[in-house]
């Protein structure tokens, strides 16, 4: 009964979806309040039906009822109960109960704390995003109905997939989809902005708030995915370029792009026309990685369904948002007017080649995601594109991006002048130059890309730290010791830009130790025997077997000790574990963190003779990477804490200069 009031629930949220859709955009083009007024309750209400839906299926899975055939294909009475929880979400039709969750959870959130949005505007938004909905409800309705029955119940479920059952997946798909679906809002407002014909820089101070809680939540699913990928597929990488990863990259570089972007209009009145076709392309890519991960053309650990009949549905709904919403911005942007002139050498000037360093590298992984399948379906040809093409397109066009990120926020809007910016940064650069130095003695000539990236992450740190500095000390007037007092006073979006660019330089430096520094070992030992890999050594003392509680496992010791010392060391517990009702096997990675290496070891198989096949790295500066992405995250949420981002405020202009007056983050 429980799966029929759910069933029951989706579907009065269709019909919600549908007069949300209609009504208020037909009251906004007519100028009736009462009809454009309609849109915050049906939201609202469109919310309270999904709820419903989704506890229904996340009772139906803690409470084990195979009777459903969402249940038994994704889930077993053996299962933890944080596993059950996350089951829901861990396969292709109650993802989509999520997804629309969550959609619907944006626009109830537009329609609360929307109160000062002009209400042609607000009902436009609400009638975009229920759109959206109607398309997504339908689909899931009609090809993917999480409460179908089983009829007879079969007496056990079938599991989840054991590379699912796992605390960092759990709560993964989850931060995504707020990301991927916070980007549905900032569609929904360009494209009501689009029909109303104005973009101003009020319309960007609403925007940029959503842009900014979706980017960050975006931020910390793919983080949280790599960190998945590190300890658990014990292949010891964190990032593949695997086509289902690119997914939610290419929406995480264009919401980048975007808001920078925003930053412009709402600060300059320019840029209106690009920042519109951002907010449709930003979103339209996470439409894109839905169809990929969904559509049965690829076959990825991440990929949810390989059904085609699907994706030929999903395909249908990405023509009608994407084409409908790009025809609309055919129509309409060459009406909106013209903004404010400035100079190539200028703010506006570093964040327009900011997004277009952003837009081509974003292109650049579209490119060598797609063309595989494109070349499949016109030849018939089957392809792979890998790391060496990402790496030799994707990282040329990061390197003079993240240059320019530690010079663009000095300079001022309008006009600049840049030697006088690069001079403001000479600290930062004889940082850089010093930290080189020292690397290029620590690794001895070696790996000269290595050097550039260090470079790159030391002068990013120097320019952030620079320029928070010149927002508490703008003038030579204010004392040193004023300017320590007037730190803890600037902004918090303030400290959040500085947090998210100084996070990004901590990403890059604990990408380029663990991809270009690593020592990598695998070979066959026995227990008590030891072997040496970058000035460690790692003794395999022993190999027994243990049970979960729904897998048993093949568990290996491991001490590490630094070569030439005797007695102490790490311990590394490394598993390879098989389910009870897969059969299948996986692999849980023997991880000993510091804070400037990981020792990482994995246990294979036997060879039938007491001896193990083994994998070993030592990897530098890997927890820097999540540190880093932390970072990021803190300093967008920081950024969005700031009451002038978080209701929209203006800004007042003419009472300071650009270097002194704290701006929000960017």
């Amino acid at each position: 009964m429980i799966a029929e009031i759910g069933h029951f629930a989706m579907t009065l949220a269709l019909g919600l979806a549908l007069f949300q859709a209609i009504l208020p955009m037909a009251g906004a083009a007519r100028g009736e309040p009462r009809w454009m007024k309609l849109a915050e309750p049906a939201a609202i209400g469109q919310l309270a039906c999904l709820l419903v839906a989704f506890v229904a299926l996340t009772n139906a899975y803690v409470t084990s009822d195979f009777s459903v055939r969402n249940v038994v294909e994704n889930s077993h009475s053996l299962k933890p109960l944080l596993y059950k929880v996350s089951g829901v979400w861990g396969n292709h039709e109650g993802s989509l109960l999520l997804w629309v969750t969550v959609l619907a959870l944006f626009g109830a959130l537009v329609a609360v704390f929307g109160r000062k949005l002009p209400p042609g505007l607000k009902a436009r938004t609400l009638s975009v995003q229920a759109m959206i909905a109607v398309g997504f409800l339908l689909f899931t309705l009609l090809t993917s109905n999480p409460f179908e029955r089983m009829i007879p119940a079969p007496l056990e479920g079938r599991d989840l997939n054991p590379l699912l059952q796992d605390p960092g997946l759990a709560f993964h798909p989850p931060m995504l989809y707020i990301g991927y679906v916070g980007l549905s809002v900032v569609f929904s407002f360009a494209v009501a902005a689009l029909i109303e014909g104005k973009v101003d820089a009020a319309w960007a101070r609403w925007v940029r708030p959503w842009t900014l809680l979706a980017w960050s939540f975006l931020t910390a699913g793919i983080a949280l995915g790599s960190w998945w990928a590190y300890y658990e597929l014990g292949w010891g990488g964190f990032w593949y370029w695997d086509p289902v990863e690119n997914a939610s990259f290419m929406p995480w570089l264009l919401a980048t792009a975007l808001l920078h972007s925003a930053i412009v209009v709402e600060k300059r009145d320019t840029l209106k026309t690009w920042t519109i076709l951002l907010a449709i392309m930003a979103f339209s890519l996470s439409l894109i990685g839905t169809f990929l991960v969904r559509s049965g053309v690829l076959t990825s650990v991440h990929a949810f369904a390989s059904d085609p009949d699907r994706g030929i549905f999903i395909l249908l709904l990405l023509a009608i948002s994407i084409g409908g919403s790009l025809a609309l911005y055919a129509w309409r942007a060459p009406t909106l007017t013209a903004g404010g002139l400035f100079r190539p050498i200028s703010r506006e000037g570093a964040l327009v080649l900011n997004n277009l360093l952003l837009a081509a590298a974003a292109g650049t992984v579209f490119l060598g995601t797609l063309y595989p399948l494109f070349l499949e379906v016109v030849t018939g040809d089957k392809i792979s594109v890998g790391p060496p093409y990402f790496n030799a397109t994707f990282v040329p066009i990061m390197i003079p991006l993240l240059i320019a990120l530690g010079v663009g926020p000095l300079m001022p809007w309008k006009r600049g002048d840049l030697p006088q910016a690069l001079r403001i940064l000479t600290a930062a650069f004889v940082g850089a130059v010093a930290v080189t130095a020292v690397t290029a003695v620590a690794i001895l000539g070696e790996l000269g890309y290595a050097l550039i990236g260090f470079a790159v992450a030391a002068w990013l740190v120097g320019a952030a730290a620079t320029e928070l500095w010149r927002r508490a000390k703008p003038t030579s007037r204010v004392s040193a010791g004023d300017a320590f007092g007037r730190l803890f006073k600037l902004s918090r979006a303030s400290w959040g830009m500085t947090a998210a660019h100084v996070g990004v330089a901590i990403v890059v430096a604990g990408a380029t130790g663990t991809t270009l520094l690593t020592a990598e070992l695998i070979t066959k030992t026995r227990p008590g025997e030891t072997v040496t890999l970058g000035g460690y050594a790692f003794t395999l003392e022993d190999v027994t077997e243990a049970r979960g509680p729904n897998y048993g496992a093949q568990r290996g010791t491991f001490t590490v000790r630094e070569e030439g010392t005797v007695g102490g060391g790490q311990v590394l517990t490394a598993e390879r574990r098989v389910y009870v009702a897969s059969g299948q096997e996986t692999t849980e990675a023997g991880i000993g963190s510091s804070m400037m290496r990981d020792l990482y070891a994995v246990i294979g198989d036997s060879d039938g003779s007491g001896g193990y096949t083994i994998r070993l790295y030592v990897k530098p500066l890997a927890p820097w990477l999540w540190i880093g992405s932390a970072l990021m995250v803190l300093g967008g949420l920081l950024s969005l804490s700031d009451r002038r981002l978080r209701i929209g405020a203006p800004v007042r202009s003419g009472t300071a200069s650009a270097t002194s007056a704290p701006a929000p983050a960017e």
